[in-house]
């Protein structure tokens, strides 16, 4: 009988006990150990033998019938299970099923590779994971940029920065919605564009909306960022767009919001086929990609504008992945075994064409999706277990989302941050899906500065 990880973090392991298993694992001993019989076993490397995971359900006591090599790659080990609740799980009688170092650990386990260790060891907080980190949001309407009448009427948007210094946050990618003004909660629940537009009022809406959003910027103290070097400047916002519709699909007016707005973060559709291509939430009209969302694709990657895929369908994305020579990011959704119809939810298959790209899947934090933070860490840890962990991100929608929101401000972080490392995750991970991941993205298309 094989083990799996999910199953040891989610507390369901119990049904093995008193059987031989196998499961597979990095071992984390004494340091400077070559050999060891006692020692843990994790689901991922971590940086030093401190940061290991200290949950019950985040490890796995490891008692061996004779030394085994406490080598820095993964271990498949076959023993006899002993469940435990509060003093966690044991493998008695512990041998080698396969050689030292045969590889067969999943992706997210062998793209491990760490980016610091945190003074703290294996007490870490929360709050000091935060603050070795970048803590960025890949997709946040924050202050209400996303309301129409707010945009029409340069009303002020509400407070961002001090939730964002309360919760630790180096940046979020602040994104106008160009396609407001076409677009309604229908009776079904869900967001649907109710009319066409008339020519030229994307472009107009989209123009007031980018000023609001650098006027925001400016009167609460906010840097807006334009490469990796900008990230020093927190708290700071990354001007972006959710759906090109202001572009009307006149490519050139990528160029304009560039130079103009700041723009650096560029989702291709929203709520609406538009001219770049098909959406999740729509029967699909295009095909997936339109030749002119390739264009926009190619212009961006030349501009040094980030693509987010997000809303698109799987097959926009499939060439999406083909046209681009920098890493997508798909900033806000959640993994399911079977997306439905129309569903906002994305496949294995479909996360995995975005971390191939090097790319970040943003996981969002719907209550209908997720009902607490702690959910949603074991969400990013099955989002992890697909793509690998250098894949995996945070993206709020922040006052964007229909329903409610586990997470409804930035003074929720460290509440998340502390979820991910009860879920096992090392301070390191932590970091990583909390805005490291996306920060190596984002200087991969702006550059370094």
């Amino acid at each position: 009988m094989r083990i799996v990880w999910n199953d040891v973090e989610a507390g369901a392991a119990g049904q093995a006990d008193g059987r031989t298993v196998s499961i597979a694992g990095f071992p984390v001993a004494a340091p400077g150990a070559r050999t060891a019989r006692r020692f843990l076993l994790v689901r991922e490397a971590p940086c030093c033998p401190g940061c290991a995971p200290r949950s019950p359900n985040g490890h796995v006591a490891i008692e061996a019938k004779a030394p085994l090599p406490m080598t820095a790659g993964a271990l498949r080990l076959r023993g006899v299970w002993r469940a435990g609740a509060q003093a966690g799980h044991r493998l008695t009688e512990a041998e080698l099923a396969e050689p030292p170092g045969w590889g067969g650990l999943t992706r997210r386990a062998a793209l491990m590779g760490p980016l610091m260790c945190l003074p703290a060891g294996a007490t870490a907080t929360a709050a000091e994971v935060l603050q070795a980190g970048t803590p960025v949001d890949l997709h946040s309407h924050a202050g209400g940029l996303a309301s129409v009448r707010r945009v029409s009427m340069g009303q002020s948007l509400d407070p961002i920065a001090a939730p964002m210094k309360k919760g630790g946050m180096a940046a979020i990618c602040f994104a106008i919605v160009s396609d407001g003004p076409t677009q309604k909660v229908m009776t079904d629940g869900r967001i649907h564009p109710y009319r066409d537009p008339d020519p030229g009022e994307l472009y107009k809406f989209g123009q007031a909306a980018f000023a609001l959003a650098n006027a925001t910027a400016r009167t609460q103290g906010l840097a807006i960022v334009v490469n990796a070097a900008g990230l020093k400047n927190s708290p700071g916002v990354i001007i972006a767009a959710e759906g090109a519709d202001f572009l009307e699909g006149r490519v050139d007016r990528v160029d304009e919001a560039y130079t103009k707005w700041s723009l650096r973060h560029l989702q291709l559709t929203h709520y609406r086929v538009n001219e770049l291509g098909d959406i999740q939430t729509e029967p699909p009209v295009h095909g997936g990609l339109t030749d002119t969302g390739a264009e926009v694709i190619r212009r961006c990657n030349r501009l040094g504008i980030v693509v987010d895929v997000a809303h698109g369908t799987y097959d926009l994305v499939k060439r999406a992945a083909s046209v681009t020579t920098k890493p997508l990011v798909l900033s806000h959704t959640s993994l399911t075994p079977r997306p439905g119809q129309f569903s906002r939810q994305i496949s294995a298959d479909h996360a995995r064409v975005i971390a191939s790209t090097g790319g970040v899947i943003g996981v969002w934090p719907p209550e209908a999706v997720y009902p607490t933070l702690d959910a949603m860490a074991v969400g990013m840890a099955r989002l992890a277990d697909v793509v690998g962990v250098d894949h995996v991100g945070l993206g709020s929608d922040m006052r964007g989302l229909v329903g409610a929101s586990v997470l409804p401000d930035y003074d929720r972080v460290p509440d998340l941050a502390a979820a991910l490392l009860k879920a096992g995750f090392s301070a390191t991970n932590t970091a990583k899906i909390l805005g490291g991941n996306y920060v190596r993205v984002f200087a991969a298309c702006t550059g370094a500065g």
